[in-house]
């Protein structure tokens, strides 16, 4: 049969035209020449390959010819009985010798998504015929291969506009509200821009984490058949003098004594909120040990009823030496 155009679609022999299409279009987007710019000259020849394919399978009588003959019929070493259509034509080797004709690559890639090349603006030529595009290219653009392109596109939105927001701990732990004001351009009636000052507000939840993102949907530049972009604040944390953050738990480092690491030892934190904790512990702190305190560390943000622990290690502070009594005392008081 020559070349299996069934083969090279990935479909079966009986593939419907929806099927047909839809496996077309898999294969365009990740064979198109534009988008293998390494290795054009094999994505140029697949992409003519699939096409001719398309073209052959989603005509009937072409199908039919091709189910009954093969390539050899379609391209006029075997005559078909009921050739006929703009796609087959005379040659000089008879009046009953038809061979097959394919149409452009690129025309059939536009007939079916509507438009040239999925790479660039959309604009004439294209594909293998020249024009120039860009890269960033992303298959959401096109749905799930499930509808057809519109030919004309509505305007472009305005990659969004992100800033950072630093906060301090205390401000994530109670929630706070913070003010920004922001320059941007709008434009009138007619289509000019003028720059006008705006106040956002931004609601701090509490027990939000770095890296929460608040938006505000179209306030950044009008500009003619552009969408104005959005601008995302993205939350950040400010180092802390006392606590850090691990998750939804805080973490301090205390330094005490090899002494106050035997025996009982008090421990008074500020909490984020002002509070005063007075912890005791009473175990022997080892280089290792960790205390945890329960309900004591950042709210969290889905349920602020609830919050992480307050872990407590330690970085306990050796003496440099000791004298003949102190080592004695020592090893006397810590014999069993």
């Amino acid at each position: 049969m020559g070349v299996d155009y069934y083969k090279i679609l990935l479909v079966d022999k009986n593939a419907t035209e929806k099927d047909l299409k839809k496996a077309y279009k898999k294969l365009a987007l990740k064979w198109h020449p534009d988008k293998n710019a390494t290795n054009k000259e094999e994505a140029e020849t697949k992409f003519k390959q699939m096409s001719e394919a398309y073209e052959v399978l989603s005509d009937p009588k072409k199908r039919a010819i091709y189910d009954q003959y093969g390539e050899e019929g379609l391209k006029g070493q075997v005559p078909p009985a009921d050739a006929g259509g703009p796609t087959f034509f005379q040659t000089g080797d008879g009046p009953t010798a038809f061979r097959f004709n394919p149409r452009h690559a690129d025309d059939i890639f536009a007939e079916i998504f509507g438009f040239s090349s999925p790479f660039g603006d959309g604009g004439g030529g294209g594909g293998m015929r020249g024009g120039s595009f860009g890269g960033g290219f992303d298959e959401d653009i096109l749905g799930s291969f499930g509808g057809e392109r519109p030919m004309k596109q509505g305007p472009r939105k305005a990659p969004p506009i992100e800033k950072r927001l630093p906060c301090t701990l205390e401000e994530l732990y109670k929630g706070t509200t913070k003010k920004m004001k922001i320059t941007r351009e709008i434009a009138d009636a007619s289509g000019k821009t003028l720059p006008v000052e705006e106040i956002l507000t931004l609601e701090i939840k509490q027990g939000w984490k770095k890296g929460t993102k608040i938006t505000f949907t179209e306030k950044g530049n009008e500009l003619p058949n552009v969408i104005a972009s959005d601008i995302v604040f993205v939350i950040d944390e400010k180092p802390h003098p006392v606590f850090t953050r691990d998750g939804n738990d805080l973490v301090v480092t205390q330094e005490v004594s090899l002494a106050e690491a035997l025996s009982c030892y008090t421990l008074h934190f500020t909490t984020l909120d002002g509070r005063v904790l007075n912890i005791t512990i009473n175990s022997v702190i080892h280089p290792n040990y960790e205390e945890v305190v329960p309900r004591e560390g950042m709210p969290i943000s889905k349920d602020p009823s609830k919050k992480g622990n307050l872990r407590i290690k330690f970085n306990i502070k050796f003496p440099e030496k000791l004298t003949s009594e102190q080592k004695a005392g020592i090893k006397k008081l810590l014999q069993h």
